[in-house]
């Protein structure tokens, strides 16, 4: 494996917003060819692709959906569940095909699953033809890499960096709404969770240099930007700042809409709550994983609160912030979840009657504490159990729903429907998708819909005017 020296890496985190002239030293390697970039996972993920298609086609690199003509292949992977990474191996031998009588056909797998030992063992001795591995952490290196690369025949891994770089510039998925990544990793240590291993600890970029991103989006003409992180409300601790003046911050930009995600209970602290509920550009919604309702299996996930400690966060920010929604995480069937335990999280829902959550069946990730645990819980019940949860998660999802039928609400439009093209779609400030029958110039801007329609997904409106 070839590991790269990262002391001239690290020496540019001394210095403010690099941006190296990629035109000016590849375009004359790269110009006219063409990448295809396929991404798996969260909204982390997402936005990572955006910073590595602004590198591609700054090289001089097309973009074309057709991976059959693409002379680069992007896989940005996750490694969260395995069901992700059986996909990202199985698109992998479409990719080996395609190689096989083409020079000028290359690999680079990046993401999650590039921090992995186990994931890069296995790429260098049964996918010998995936030409970069590339982590997390490295992705400004990607130009370097590709132009070196594009002459050599082994495998390049290139991960493991802990650096932060101030002012990368992205290819943004959309001109309404964007991803401001606010810090990196996470330091929680949840047992059965893999990303302290991939996106490595806690490091958080600079405050000034995040407010100054959001108030460049806005002059751009921005109207909402989500801060990202693996656990946002921990910003700060390694620089001096906390996440409640990085907020506050934030909406003294005059943004239209501020979002954030993802926060841990541990972390959430009243002067946050406050400052949510004192500024209406920080949108009332608040995604807030639970994982499980029960104190042995939290205890055993090492999530470090209660269900009464996450009850009262719950009951604090429903009296403080007006109108607010909230979201959860719920893992089924961890080791050894009993029939009791499971019975606990439904209690937890009927209680706290959440907005919507993403649920998942429990997926052992090799090299976390989770994984060596024994489990006598067998699939069928796990699946049985998801089952039970959905149906009683949906039940809250479309009441919460239907308490907006016939009223007026702000949406953000962000364009046309792909179910229905005669309508467009947005989302309301606690996050409720809607699709609206409306003129495609209102597309861009918070207008007045009425909810003519309420399902448990989703709401249907009629634009009233802006």
């Amino acid at each position: 494996m070839h590991l790269p020296d990262f002391n001239v890496a690290k020496d540019r985190t001394k210095k403010e917003n690099i941006y190296i002239d990629l035109k000016e030293n590849y375009s004359n390697i790269f110009a006219g060819k063409k990448y295809f970039l396929r991404t798996y996972g969260c909204q982390m993920n997402v936005h990572d692709s955006e910073a590595i298609r602004n590198y591609l086609e700054t090289l001089g690199f097309i973009n074309t959906e057709n991976i059959e003509e693409a002379n680069l292949v992007v896989l940005n992977t996750c490694a969260i569940r395995e069901n992700a990474k059986d996909k990202v191996f199985g698109f992998l031998g479409k990719c080996k095909y395609l190689k096989k009588n083409r020079d000028d056909f290359k690999i680079v797998l990046a993401g999650c699953m590039s921090e992995q030992p186990d994931v890069i063992e296995e790429i260098q001795k049964k996918h010998k033809y995936v030409d970069i591995i590339i982590g997390t952490h490295n992705l400004f290196d990607l130009p370097k890499l590709l132009s070196e690369h594009f002459k050599k025949q082994e495998i390049e891994v290139y991960s493991n960096s802990d650096e932060i770089i101030e002012g990368m510039n992205y290819s943004r998925d959309s001109k309404i709404t964007a991803w401001v990544n606010i810090m990196y990793g996470c330091d929680k240590f949840c047992t059965y969770c893999i990303v302290p291993y991939t996106r490595g600890r806690e490091r958080s970029r600079k405050l000034e240099s995040i407010v100054k991103e959001v108030s460049d989006l806005k002059e751009r003409g921005y109207k909402e930007v989500t801060l990202l992180g693996q656990n946002v409300n921990a910003y700060g601790k390694d620089i001096g700042e906390t996440f409640s003046h990085l907020l506050e911050c934030v909406a003294k930009t005059g943004i239209d809409r501020i979002r954030f995600v993802t926060s841990h209970p541990w972390n959430f602290t009243d002067e946050m709550i406050n400052i949510i509920a004192k500024y209406k550009n920080i949108m009332p919604y608040i995604h807030l994983p639970i994982q499980s309702g029960n104190n042995e299996i939290l205890r055993r996930m090492n999530r470090r609160y209660t269900r009464e400690e996450y009850l009262e966060l719950f009951k604090k920010m429903k009296e403080k912030i007006p109108g607010v929604a909230i979201t959860t995480d719920i893992i089924v069937g961890f080791p050894n979840e009993s029939e009791e335990a499971f019975l606990d999280t439904l209690d937890i829902v009927k209680k706290c009657e959440f907005d919507g959550a993403y649920t998942f069946i429990y997926s052992e990730r090799e090299g976390t504490p989770a994984a060596k645990m024994e489990d006598s819980i067998p699939m069928a019940e796990k699946e049985e159990r998801l089952q039970r949860l959905n149906e009683l998660v949906n039940f809250y999802a479309n009441k919460s729903n239907q308490k907006l039928l016939n009223k007026v609400v702000d949406v953000l439009i962000l364009g046309k429907s792909e179910k229905d093209s005669t309508k467009l779609y947005g989302y309301t400030d606690t996050m409720k998708l809607v699709n609206v029958q409306g003129p495609e110039e209102i597309i861009g801007n918070i207008v007045s819909v009425k909810i003519n329609e309420a399902k448990s997904f989703s709401l249907d409106g009629e634009y009233i005017g802006n």
